[in-house]
């Protein structure tokens, strides 16, 4: 089966609404002969807005983060139902800047996602090792780690719109990117732990993205790969013309 290119940006804390519509307006006039899946997750405050603006086009609406609880006592929290109410088609978990900054573990990554296959929400479900892993030889069994951890107890059926993006935290936002060689062994990796560990079926139709300081100039060499099914974009896709050039396929 072939599975499908996705190019997904992730704009972090970044674009006011004003900013965010006014690109979601440009993008849509450079993106008329795309035939991927283009996906944006705009700040929460920009989501009802983008999903507005881009109604009736290939651009699909996300959100960066949501909680594993439906409502209650939780400030500065958001949930699923919130987000679709919003407009958010998908969402991204587990980016690693969350792992990061927020202490988010493999378990709390697993409530939330549980959370978004009840709510019926697809999510993005991020995973990489740092510099240190990979250096140490580590990388096969850390991203391996993640996955059980993430994915545990969840069945094929409940998987089936997941994708997984693998962003190697030593490539993002430094300027360092995997080769195409290097990221497509990995991606490899994730696939046949999917296979071995869930089912043959589940891990050949599962997008699998790669983020990494990815750009105009390295994205060709990336998708050239076999299992390498689009890209989690960040700084790049900030800018409407070079993630306008990165969608055209």
């Amino acid at each position: 089966m072939t599975r499908p290119v996705i190019i997904a940006g992730n704009w972090k804390m970044h674009k006011t609404i004003g900013e965010a519509t006014q690109f979601i307006e440009t993008l849509k006039n450079g993106i008329k002969n795309s035939t991927c899946r283009i996906c944006i997750a705009p700040p929460f405050t920009a989501i009802s807005a983008c999903a507005k603006a881009s109604k009736g086009t290939r651009i699909t609406i996300g959100a960066q983060n949501m909680s594993d609880i439906d409502e209650g006592a939780y400030t500065g929290e958001i949930s699923a139902c919130m987000l679709k109410e919003a407009g958010a088609q998908f969402v991204i978990l587990g980016h690693s800047e969350r792992r990061w900054h927020f202490g988010e573990t493999d378990e709390h990554i697993h409530h939330k996602l549980k959370r978004a296959i009840l709510e019926e929400v697809p999510a993005i479900l991020c995973i990489g090792e740092n510099e240190k892993d990979r250096e140490d030889g580590r990388s096969a069994k850390v991203l391996k780690k993640q996955l059980d951890g993430c994915l545990t107890g969840l069945t094929h059926e409940e998987l089936e719109n997941l994708v997984v993006a693998y962003e190697p935290v030593w490539a993002i936002g430094t300027g360092k990117t995997a080769t195409g060689e290097i990221a497509q062994e990995t991606h490899e990796i994730i696939r046949e732990h999917i296979s071995e560990n869930w089912d043959a079926s589940l891990a050949e139709n599962l997008p699998i993205l790669y983020g990494g300081s990815v750009k105009p100039s390295n994205i060709e060499s990336l998708l050239n790969q076999s299992d390498i099914d689009g890209a989690l974009i960040g700084g790049a896709s900030l800018d409407v013309e070079a993630f306008t050039t990165m969608v055209q396929r």
